[in-house]
């Protein structure tokens, strides 16, 4: 598996890319977003395909990429359940697993720092992405989001201290310099969860810790809780003709039903169970390459091939029904969206996640 761990120096933020070295799947955990060019550029320098950009949690001291590279490299966005992220592509919660390649992360719940705080277990537990429940020789504060130290205590003994003591530990900040620890180190050395301290010695140390307020939380927490994107009510949308009002205006039915949403940047979406419940009612246009069609991924029964090099020449598309396009990902199709708008097409969406997505929700295809 290809490693990096990479840093914003600003917020004192670690970046992991974790990639398969054979089918080039990769992750990117807790990104930043004045980082977003950087590992854009790593991502497309190699050869991979970002399929997921995760959050170990809703951060308060920067602004996540998360967001940003749904946008750009048509990954998905993932986040605790817990964390109340409405636009998040993918919500975990305890024991669900994130595939890429032949690789796995596992999810371990481990709130207390922010109600939302999970950690990523590589499958053989040689490495974990654990936020800011376990720093080295400390943890991140309780005191804002909803954090509670009783329950930080029991996530860090109950949930990653029970972990071989040689599993490598890659928090989400270090002020000092350091790159990593491991389990067996912060049991022994940890000043506030190791060394034999008690629950209610902990819960004592968290309460007279006296911190500064978050200086970026009034910017980064609001911004966060929409994969980092901000979209100010009078910005004008992406794809103006697709605003809800003007479907519902031409279509009450599908409206009411849930047909469009926005995406951060204003591109209208539905999600795949959407489509699977309203198959016969749109027209699905599946914009990736022939090779693509029938892969692993398959396609939806019914979509019509128009690659996305050929969607501006597509004649043949029209408004007689509304048109949900699909990609591997989600980038590629919202690109289709605002060339058809374009083109004049009124009543448009961009399957979000793609056909990724599609297999995540276990939805039947076609090859």
């Amino acid at each position: 598996m290809w490693f990096r761990q990479l840093y914003d120096a600003e917020s004192s933020t670690y970046t992991y890319l974790l990639a398969d070295e054979e089918t080039r799947e990769a992750v990117l955990i807790d990104p930043v977003l004045e980082q977003v060019d950087r590992d854009a550029t790593l991502v497309e320098d190699l050869g991979l395909e970002l399929l997921y950009a995760l959050d170990t949690h809703v951060h308060a001291d920067h602004v996540t990429a998360t967001g940003a590279l749904r946008e750009r490299l048509g990954c998905m966005t993932v986040v605790s359940e817990r964390a109340g992220v409405d636009c998040a592509d993918v919500l975990v919660k305890d024991g669900d697993v994130v595939t890429f390649g032949r690789h796995q992360l596992e999810v371990r719940e481990t709130p207390g720092h922010t109600r939302g705080c999970v950690s990523y277990l590589t499958a053989e537990r040689t490495m974990a992405f654990t936020g800011d429940a376990l720093l080295i020789r400390g943890c991140g504060r309780t005191d804002f989001q909803e954090g509670d130290a009783h329950e930080l205590y029991r996530s860090v003994h109950g949930k990653l201290f029970t972990l071989p003591p040689m599993t490598t530990v890659y928090p989400a900040h270090d002020y000092k310099g350091r790159t990593a620890t491991s389990i067996g180190e912060e049991q022994r050395l940890n000043p506030r969860l190791g060394s034999g301290r008690t629950e209610e010695e902990f819960v004592q140390t968290m309460a007279t810790l006296q911190l500064a307020y978050p200086k970026k939380i009034d910017v980064a927490l609001p911004r966060n809780l929409h994969c980092g994107v901000a979209v100010p009510a009078a910005e004008p949308r992406a794809v103006q003709a697709a605003d809800p009002k003007a479907v519902q205006a031409a279509d009450p039915e599908l409206m009411s039903a849930g047909y469009p949403m926005m995406s951060p940047t204003g591109v209208p979406e539905v999600t795949p169970a959407w489509v699977a419940a309203h198959a016969s009612e749109v027209r699905i246009v599946d914009v990736r390459e022939l090779a693509e069609f029938s892969d692993e991924l398959g396609h939806i029964d019914g979509a019509e091939l128009v690659p996305l090099a050929t969607v501006a020449t597509a004649s043949h598309l029209d408004d007689a029904r509304p048109v949900v396009t699909v990609c591997r990902s989600g980038g590629r199709s919202a690109k289709a969206v605002e060339i058809l708008h374009k083109l004049g097409l009124q009543r448009l969406a961009s399957m979000r996640g793609g056909m990724a997505a599609w297999r995540q929700a276990k939805l039947a295809v076609k090859r």
